[in-house]
């Protein structure tokens, strides 16, 4: 007597790919809208900080960071030198709570954030949505005639640590997507909230799924 072997219809087989196809296909979805998202959020943080910057030089006559007048206009304060130039790197170690001799870079955030253009308190930085920091220098931090990444003379805002589609999504979106040229420039990272480099990148944006890359846009 023959036994009947089981198996699966060609129905049953197809009804299977179709609904793996459709999860796969959900899946894939919902990760290009985190990235969209993020893309969103990172183009933002440049905005956002824009806006806080001239709505406080339109305010106070100063630049943030730099105010020779944050002293005597806020308890606690820190005043800057007056001199034009937010003194310190963007990637610099700051305290939460500001004292004498805190570089300017990290008196940037205390003089928004009491003045009421960026949410929180002190000095420290803050994290974009790739944990990297997003800072403010001028040059690159040392003079102010040493230009940063390459041709940035003035006021620069740098955001680290973000992936390379979602780098390549920003300076796309909100300059020319060229890595070196315009008011959005990168360099590839070798380790994390790197210094910026004194000369422009050369080589263009690769997408490898694993290259991470530094922002700055010129203010």
């Amino acid at each position: 007597m023959k036994i009947a072997q089981k198996g699966f219809t060609l129905v049953e087989i197809a009804i299977v790919l179709v609904i793996i196809g459709l999860l796969l296909g959900g899946i894939l979805k919902g990760q290009e809208m985190i990235t969209q998202a993020k893309i969103k959020n990172a183009v933002a943080d440049f905005s956002g900080i824009s806006a806080a910057y001239y709505g406080y030089q339109d305010r106070y006559r100063a630049i943030p960071g730099d105010d020779p007048n944050a002293a005597s206009r806020w308890s606690g304060a820190v005043s800057g030198d007056g001199n034009g130039v937010v003194a310190g790197t963007y990637n610099v170690s700051c305290p939460v709570t500001v004292a004498s001799g805190t570089a300017e870079s990290c008196l940037w955030w205390d003089d928004l954030r009491r003045s009421g253009f960026v949410a929180g308190n002190g000095g420290k930085q803050p994290f974009n949505a790739f944990t990297g920091i997003i800072g403010v220098e001028t040059g690159d931090g040392a003079s102010p005639s040493a230009p940063a990444l390459g041709g940035f003379a003035g006021l620069i805002v740098c955001s680290a640590n973000i992936p390379d589609k979602v780098a390549i999504a920003i300076d796309t979106q909100m300059d020319d997507g060229l890595i070196g040229n315009g008011t959005v420039r990168g360099q590839l990272q070798t380790a994390p909230n790197p210094n910026i480099n004194t000369a422009a990148t050369t080589t263009a944006y690769a997408e490898t799924g694993t290259n991470i890359y530094t922002l700055c846009r010129s203010l």
